[in-house]
């Protein structure tokens, strides 16, 4: 074999680990961007898992409006079940039976919340699992937080306690459980905390938080919001390199290098890919499908891929 035939065989190979990552990415939207997306149709395709955000201070009723036009639209709703804004175990059972009868609910992601002061009885997930009202629903997958940069509010101790917590608990529910992470924006923090949480006994899979395409500065004033750490750094650096702060940012060198680690690494827990839409549904939608349907391109020197889809 040429030098050249080996360089295009390890292309087509790495192109390959890329799209396999990318397959049945999640993406969220959240019931305020609902109200300016005419049919969500018209940028995801049929099946497709939507997690439905929910902030402090917000309306559960915008959350089972949201989920039951996902349900009708033809996509899968993952409604946010904050702990710290729910009022009592009878508000939170009032929720599950809703959202089962509204919108069939099957996937939840189970949070904390960034509430100081619980509303009610529940101030983690934990508390909130524990009550066993997911399993009495029928929930067949709970998504549950991981932190690769760490937490701003959880000591590291706490955050190794908890998912301990969460591995055990998924022994004994009847749903599935899994990871789902704040995004990052570079893969080296990941992947230490993957094999860290690993070595520590975590066998839940992980979807990795992945930030669509969004400007710098976007991403900047969103990850100050939800306190991603070390990689704000990176992004901040990479900001002086760019003329113009509203350049748009894709996330290819990211998803490249855990693509590679995933099919390298036997023992890496990442399952798949959550995509965070700060810049657009639309436009992270549209890019998210491209690398997934491989309709893309290696840059040189391991830099990342450029889709060959036009994306307007």
């Amino acid at each position: 074999m040429s030098k050249a035939d080996a360089v295009d065989l390890a292309a087509e190979e790495t192109r390959h680990q890329i799209i396999d990552l990318m397959q049945d990415f999640t993406i969220e939207t959240t019931p305020g961007s609902a109200a300016k997306i005419a049919d969500y149709r018209e940028h995801l395709r049929p099946g497709t898992r939507v997690a439905v955000t929910f902030l402090p201070g917000s309306d559960f009723a915008d959350t089972l409006a949201t989920a039951q036009r996902l349900k009708a639209e033809g996509f899968e709703p993952m409604p946010h079940f904050a702990a710290r804004s729910i009022p009592s175990r009878q508000a939170l059972e009032d929720y599950l039976k809703a959202l089962k009868d509204a919108a069939d609910l099957k996937h939840v992601v189970a949070l904390a919340g960034a509430v100081d002061s619980p509303l009610g009885p529940f101030d983690s997930s934990m508390a909130m699992l524990e009550t066993g009202l997911f399993d009495a629903y029928g929930v067949e997958t709970i998504g549950v937080a991981g932190h690769p940069e760490g937490s701003p509010d959880i000591a590291p101790a706490a955050l190794q306690e908890a998912l301990a917590w969460k591995n055990a608990f998924a022994a004994r529910s009847d749903a599935s459980l899994y990871i789902a992470t704040q995004f990052c924006f570079e893969a080296a923090p990941i992947i230490a905390w993957d094999k860290a949480i690993q070595a520590a006994g975590n066998s839940l899979p992980i979807h990795i938080g992945v930030p669509g395409l969004a400007t710098i500065k976007t991403l900047i004033n969103h990850a100050k919001a939800c306190g991603v750490g070390p990689s704000m750094r990176f992004l901040t650096k990479q900001a002086r390199n760019v003329a113009k702060l509203m350049t748009v940012n894709a996330p290819d060198k990211l998803v490249l290098d855990l693509a590679r680690y995933k099919a390298m690494d036997p023992d890496c827990g990442i399952a798949r890919v959550h995509m965070y839409p700060l810049g657009g549904l639309r436009r992270s939608a549209a890019w998210s499908y491209a690398v997934a349907d491989g309709e893309l391109e290696l840059k040189p020197k391991d830099k990342g891929f450029n889709i060959t889809r036009i994306i307007d």
